[in-house]
């Protein structure tokens, strides 16, 4: 039988609800954002170290003392959605590429749709930074978490990559 574990993790956009199994995190959601659960759960008395580790790294990643993660993540889904999240995972920290670019690099410009739907089915966020993907013309487009998430995320990964910082 596999356990599932949940936390909430206050953050600069928002509580995000982290959800985990025995072996892997396997989902970041905005809480009341889409595929979060419509009731707060009890978060779980006891977390696996991974779930530790996953909530220090998003406090590390939060404060710009971390660009990448490390702890064990899974979710579901088709081969193609696989194909395109490993893609996400490889878009440096604090750059942003296009719906077009990414299907590119997926090898086929017309699986763009595909490719925005397989971004939007996406329940690592953050980690597998849906985020970092914009339209062709630079504006930010749909995110399950809302554009202001999008831009804030964006924001501060360009401030702390650059080392833009502002005193006030």
């Amino acid at each position: 039988m596999t356990n599932h574990f949940f936390f909430y993790l206050d953050s600069p956009v928002g509580p995000l609800e982290i959800r985990a199994n025995d072996q892997f995190v396997t989902g970041l959601y905005f809480e009341g954002g889409k595929g979060a659960s419509s009731i707060r759960q009890t978060p779980s008395p006891v977390q696996p170290a991974h779930l530790q580790t996953a909530i220090a790294e998003l406090n590390a990643y939060f404060s710009g003392r971390l660009r990448t993660f490390s702890f064990p993540i899974h979710q579901t889904g088709t081969d193609f959605q696989q194909r395109v999240w490993q893609e996400l995972m490889r878009i440096p920290y604090g750059e942003t590429i296009s719906y077009l670019e990414l299907s590119q690099h997926i090898g086929d410009t017309k699986t763009i749709r595909a490719v925005g739907t397989a971004n939007s089915r996406n329940n690592l966020n953050i980690v597998v930074p849906c985020h970092r993907v914009i339209g062709k013309n630079g504006q930010l487009t749909g995110y399950g978490g809302g554009l202001w998430r999008k831009d804030w995320l964006l924001n501060h990964e360009a401030k702390w990559a650059k080392g833009v910082l502002t005193l006030f």
